[in-house]
């Protein structure tokens, strides 16, 4: 191993890390933001808080996670901590100002376990989070008067927290938000003010890892150490030549991952090739070595234990062998020399991890399987030795059970193979996902005029935001970004679901890991690493099943007792057996050839340790919800944890937002009728300047009437700053001023001078202005026809209506008459007037129904449904919908709705469909049943199996499980739970969907 530390001047440590940029923007917000696993889950991360996931190795059961977790939360300043025992992780928030990640670390291994901080697959640049201390060179100042000129002119920068420079040094301190001010922001500052600036370091620090080619010798790495010594920005290196990874701390505000990559390529003249290393990928590699250890210790166990077994089972039926073996060397018989040799080997080389595991668990005062075969085990191994010595010592040989011992190890193995098994066929949804990313880029090369002079193929995970990437037709889009050239269709099947190919054109925006159809395409990379939708979507499935179901405590509990609960009744079982004995309670021809009353109680006592298992139930819970979330990732359904998956399945009521949920969101003007002797023409440029400012779905579909009629013309309309100021401009539309939007009621605005209301029914009358019975009659007739009435008043004078429609999704019905079948309510809950929410209700099949609720009382409408202790989901799509999907039981956001929708629900339905509401909520029935029968297998097998091998019907059945078939059964039941878990893989990926 090889290092390096850039010696320089100190940077002030941040008082606290901030974890998020409130942007306000609405396309920044993201997936993950609102959630949080275990006792965060309701509320964000607090402000200086910090999260890292930790790497655990070595925890084998439920009893071993629940002991770094609570070595975890015994740390003080540790806020919460989860850990999951199928990806072996830790997730922990803790408070940076009172410990340090390494303190993490150094709680998990002195519980017994190894650790390793896992770093965000970042390796590129992304937002940096919080304020950061940036180091500056200020040349130019003679005297504390120019320190104090520059210290002013920093501190009046915006973002700017603090700013301190020192004469002696020519250095400035600034912590800034990069955010708002950049360094080069900073370093202009300090040239504007006549002085000489330039950038040294900050305190962000990045890390990534390297596989490097070209590293064969001692003087290569001597060369490659060299380089990375003399480049400015990197902090901190590793080499491991064995295999040949990289591992590098670099600050990102001086280097970045491709200039890191460029440098150490360019500098070596080509010598040296490097790749990013996808930490997904090198934590697949990790499972994969795993199982492949448990299979190689398994082989070795089998082929000892075989002549085991042959000496004892086969050799006496052959005169020549058995003679052979009968031979006396020493004090003992070649048949008990080579028993305790191939034993011992067995017992402490094989099963060496065994007495590891159970001593780690017994330092931390807990109890695990291993324990158990510790115990069982070396019971054997002890009696089987003493026996021996106290035979060569008296000449009374005792029978000896050598094989038993070998053959509990081998069949314990053959079931933690099995589980490995089990446990590698989880986490393929997390594989497949990772795999969708392409490997590599091609980057279009840009002179300083922005024209194209060459192309280059990239590492993916080196593309920085900015950069202008190749697309050719058949491959995956790298990136999340914006076509700037081309067109294409695009299939975005992988990530939404969608099956139909999407139009991109220029200026339409991508998603990384789809794939392109026909044309090339340059697009701009916006989003890269953490912050693309695959990443994503990846962390979301990913923390989704490290989080724990409730009825996961309950095992967690049995697990904890199982233990001591197993060695106490195996206690028990010696002294009843072997009391029994000695009072003459059984016949003498009950005990084992020359052997005794405490041989006899003693194999009972060991086969009760050792058929025992506590795995089933420790795994039922996180494979189950590993499987499901993966296969609802599949289908377009992201689940945000074991505890949604768990309600969802309990659902009584459904409540669906109307407007965007269960129509298409596509309002369209149908009438436009003027109860005056204005223009028609007039009219509609009137209503169109009201609504210009509006982002209610009805004023872009009356926006858009408005200019069809004007000039035919049929492009879609939105309604952002842009655009209006273009409508603006173009002359059609009059200036409107005072402009405000009334929730639940409409708009209203001035234009020349007069009020324009623009609305429904309570808006006119609250304003005080009569409906006539004219125009009161032309609105009913629209609401029966399941439209929306639009009244428009101007100068106070009622001057005409508007006719919207929005069509219902052709899978409304299907979808209602489906929730039906499963006994769940649908109530439909929507702002319009009671004439069309009854008419639109009554098309689609709903019985239940809440008509012109505000924005604001949609929520109050969940907690009326919840108040008998019922569970009530809410689908919604818009931001108006997420005080609601907050305070549902389970909050159902449609994909294609707004990021804030998204971030307030449990459930995330990537494709507008609102089938997958079934999907996702018989997947949670399908689920969950299995979980119940994973648990009743467990329960049952143990509660049989016990009192079998305790010979409880022994005396009556003449029932007897020697040791070594005890744990063959136990063998066994590892064996049936794995293959119940590929069952329910197969199930939930072949029953997708009912309707």
């Amino acid at each position: 191993m090889g290092g390096h530390s850039i010696r320089n001047l100190q940077l002030t440590p941040l008082s606290a890390v901030a974890t998020a940029v409130d942007s306000g923007d609405l396309e920044d917000v993201r997936l993950l933001d609102s959630y949080d696993t275990d006792d965060v889950s309701d509320s964000k991360i607090d402000e200086g808080m910090k999260r890292i996931q930790v790497e655990v190795t070595g925890m084998t059961c439920a009893a071993c996670s629940n002991s770094v977790e609570s070595a975890l939360k015994s740390v003080n300043g540790v806020l919460t901590a989860s850990v999951a025992l199928l990806q072996n992780k830790a997730d922990v928030v803790f408070d940076p100002t009172l410990i340090k990640d390494e303190d993490i670390k150094n709680a998990i291994e002195d519980a017994g376990f190894e650790a390793e901080i896992l770093h965000e697959p970042s390796t590129l640049v992304k937002m940096p989070h919080g304020t950061l201390v940036g180091q500056f060179t200020i040349g130019g100042m003679t005297c504390a008067a120019c320190v104090n000129s520059v210290e002013g002119i920093l501190r009046n920068l915006p973002g700017v927290k603090r700013a301190v420079v020192a004469l002696s040094t020519s250095l400035g301190e600034v912590e800034y938000d990069p955010s708002v001010t950049s360094k080069d922001d900073i370093v202009n500052a300090i040239e504007d003010a006549g002085f000489e600036g330039s950038f040294v370091q900050s305190s962000e620090q990045d890390k990534i890892t390297l596989g490097v080619v070209g590293v064969y010798s001692l003087i290569d790495r001597q060369v490659l150490e060299g380089m990375l010594s003399s480049m400015k920005g990197v902090r901190q290196f590793r080499f491991d030549h064995i295999s040949s990874a990289l591992d590098v701390m670099f600050d990102p505000e001086v280097l970045s991952s491709r200039s890191l990559v460029d440098g150490i390529h360019g500098g070596s003249n080509g010598m040296f090739k490097l790749h990013v290393r996808n930490p997904y990928t090198r934590m697949a590699s990790k499972d994969v070595g795993e199982t492949s250890t448990v299979f190689r210790l398994f082989i070795s166990s089998l082929f000892l234990s075989i002549p085991l077994f042959f000496m004892r089972a086969v050799c006496p039926h052959i005169p020549m062998l058995y003679s052979l073996l009968l031979w006396r060397c020493g004090p003992f018989l070649i048949d008990d020399w080579l028993k305790w040799a191939l034993v011992s080997f067995i017992q402490f080389g094989v099963g060496k991890r065994f007495y590891i595991a159970a001593g780690r668990a017994l330092r931390n005062g807990s109890t695990n399987m291993d324990v158990l075969v510790a115990v069982g085990t070396t019971v054997s191994y002890i009696y089987s030795v003493c026996a021996l010595l106290y035979g060569a010592l008296t000449g009374f040989w005792s029978p000896t059970y050598f094989e038993t011992s070998a053959m509990l190890i081998t069949f314990v193995l053959l079931g933690k193979y099995l589980e490995c098994l089990a446990k590698g066929k989880t986490s393929d949804a997390i594989k497949k996902l990772v795999e969708l990313a392409p490997a590599t880029a091609i980057l279009v090369v840009k002179d300083k005029g922005g024209r194209s002079i060459a192309e280059r193929e990239i590492d993916s995970l080196l593309i920085q935001p900015g950069d202008t990437l190749k697309v050719i037709p058949g491959t995956k889009i790298p990136a999340d970004g914006v076509v700037t050239w081309g067109s294409s269709y695009v299939n975005e099947s992988m990530v939404t679901g969608e099956s139909v190919p999407v139009l991109k054109e220029v200026n339409a925006s991508v998603i990384g890991g789809t794939i392109n159809l026909h044309g090339a395409l340059h697009i701009q990379a916006t989003k890269v690493g953490s912050d693309t939708v695959l990443s994503q979507i990846i962390n979301l499935v990913e923390t989704a099943q490290m989080s724990k179901a409730p009825i996961q405590k309950f095992a967690d509990y049995v697990a904890s007792i199982f233990v001591p609960t197993v060695v106490s009744l195996a206690l028990l079982t010696l002294l009843c057996w072997y009391i029994a004995g000695s009072i003459g309670a059984y016949p003498e021809e009950w005990l084992p050839e020359n052997g005794n009353h405490f041989v006899f109680a003693l194999m009972f006592s060991i086969s009760v340790v050792v058929i025992s298992c506590p795995c089933a139930l420790g795994l039922a819970t996180p494979t189950a919800v590993m499987v499901a979330t993966g296969v609802g990732a599949k289908n377009g359904v992201l689940i945000k944890g074991g505890d949604a998956l768990e309600r969802a399945q309990m659902l009584k009521y459904v409540i669906f937002d109307k407007t965007g949920t269960l129509t298409q969101g596509k309002a369209t003007v149908t009438t436009a009728k003027v109860f005056t002797g204005m223009e028609r023409g007039e009219f509609l440029t009137l209503v169109a300047s009201a609504e210009a400012s509006s982002e209610h779905p009805l004023a872009k579909a009356i926006l858009e009437y408005a200019r069809h009629f004007h000039f035919f013309d049929d492009s879609s309309v939105t309604t952002d700053t842009q655009n209006i100021a273009k409508e603006l401009k173009s002359g059609w539309l009059f200036d409107a001023s005072d402009f405000s939007a009334l929730p639940g009621r409409g708009v209203q605005c001035f234009i020349d001078g007069k009020r324009i209301l623009v609305g429904n029914r309570k808006l006119i009358v609250e304003n005080g202005l009569d409906i006539s019975t004219e125009v009161e009659n032309f609105v009913v007739d629209l609401e029966e026809r399941a439209e929306t009435g639009i009244l428009v008043a101007y100068d106070d004078i009622l001057i005409g209506v508007l006719g919207v429609a929005d069509p219902l999704k052709r899978e409304v019905s299907v979808v209602i008459e489906g929730l039906q079948k499963m006994g769940i309510m649908p109530v439909m809950v929507t702002g319009d007037n009671w004439r069309t929410a009854r008419a639109v209700a009554k098309e689609v099949g709903i019985q239940d129904v809440r008509a012109e609720v505000l924005p604001s009382g949609k929520a109050d409408v969940v907690r009326s449904f919840q108040n008998d202790g019922s569970i009530v989901a809410m689908v919604g799509d818009g931001i108006n919908d997420s005080p609601a999907l907050a305070a549902a039981d389970v909050g159902i956001a449609i994909g294609a709705g707004t990021d804030i929708a998204i971030e307030a629900a449990d459930y995330v339905l990537m494709r507008n469909n609102l089938e997958d509401v079934i999907t996702a909520i018989d997947l949670s029935r399908k689920t969950f049943s299995r979980i119940r029968l994973n648990y009743v297998f467990a329960m049952a097998y143990n509660a049989v199996a016990i009192p079998v091998a305790a010979g409880v019907f022994y005396p009556s059945l003449g029932i007897k499980l020697p040791p070594w078939v005890a744990g063959a059964c136990m063998a066994l039941s590892s064996g049936v739970s794995a293959k119940a878990l590929d069952h329910l893989i197969e199930f939930l990926s072949n029953n997708e969907m009912i309707t």
